[in-house]
């Protein structure tokens, strides 16, 4: 096997990254690796806006049972 460095992506879940695409290593083969986080798509920071502003607010309002509240935003 080469020594040769491979830029490899990869999604974090449950614990694992599975990379996205195939990547040619032996099975059980050991790596060395500094996971990096990509940036966040446009849609998902705007979500995540959307989240931390509700939360802001109920944060602010000084309410503490928000569990009471819960199906005010319930369709």
């Amino acid at each position: 096997m080469s020594s040769a460095t491979k830029t490899i992506r990869a999604i974090f879940e449950d614990g694992v990254f599975r990379p996205t695409q195939p990547v040619d290593l032996p099975d059980h083969c050991e790596v060395e690796f500094e996971p990096r986080p990509l940036a966040t798509s446009d849609e998902a920071a705007a979500a995540l806006r959307r989240v931390y502003s509700i939360l802001a607010e109920r944060y602010e309002s000084g309410e503490r049972d928000v569990a009471a509240r819960h199906e005010e935003h319930q369709p």
